[in-house]
């Protein structure tokens, strides 16, 4: 992969975030302005404000309600949904039209043609995926007989690659992948794919740089606000 190669995916991936990642996150933040849009507990909410803010005054208790909301597990699964269109946004160039394979690449470190499921975290797999992902690459390795190819080696070449994490913060369900064929994760996919060790890092502070360039803060202190007020009233 050349310099401009790796540049238009580093852009892509901004583009694809801002879009698909960050608007959601925004518009989803914006709906907690009121407290129906929580199950609160009353018997833990004003414990919460005091353990973290010191205090249960009303604007601290609606920190307690919004910060595990907008700082929870729901930016990842947004992420995970939208994998299939980072796929084909971002990694484009690498398209597959293989049946049950998302990208095909030559492997930067050992220049062999990889055919690729992509994943996107560590953890994001079941148990009935196993068998149907080993079944995908046992049909390329089949087509690859019918045609010839007798050279061909699933075990170095049918590949799972993670988005993000590493080795071992891989699932038991990867690991009985791992069994039979090759599963990169995070900064090993990442080198693999690009031939440059550094760029998981780099994708990620271009992540981070779309949070910085949509600025969000106010969204979040008007919400804390509005809530704060609503909890003040209903004290009252």
């Amino acid at each position: 992969m050349n310099e401009r190669e790796r540049k238009e995916i580093l852009q892509k991936a901004k583009i694809f975030f801002k879009n698909n990642v960050a608007a959601n996150h925004k518009k989803n933040t914006e709906k907690l302005t009121e407290l129906k849009e929580f199950n609160i507990n009353p018997f833990t909410h004003k414990y919460l404000a005091n353990f973290a803010f010191g205090n249960s005054s009303p604007e601290n208790m609606a920190k307690a309600l919004v910060y595990p909301r907008i700082l929870g597990t729901s930016i990842s699964t947004t992420f995970g949904t939208q994998l299939q269109k980072f796929c084909n946004d971002v990694l484009s160039s690498y398209a597959s039209t293989t049946p049950g394979i998302d990208i095909e690449f030559i492997d930067a470190l050992d220049n062999r043609k990889k055919y690729c499921q992509v994943k996107a975290g560590p953890q994001t797999i079941n148990h009935d995926d196993v068998e149907t992902i080993k079944n995908h690459f046992k049909g390329i390795k089949n087509i690859a007989r019918t045609n010839g190819l007798h050279d061909f080696n699933p075990m170095i070449d049918c590949i799972v690659g993670v988005l993000y994490g590493n080795h071992d913060d891989l699932s038991g369900n990867y690991l009985a992948i791992c069994e039979d064929y090759s599963v990169f994760a995070g900064v090993e996919f990442w080198y693999h794919l690009t031939g440059d060790k550094n760029f998981y890092n780099e994708l990620i502070d271009a992540f981070a740089e779309v949070a910085e360039e949509v600025n969000c803060s106010k969204v979040v202190n008007d919400v804390i606000a509005n809530l704060a007020k609503e909890i003040k009233e209903s004290e009252n």
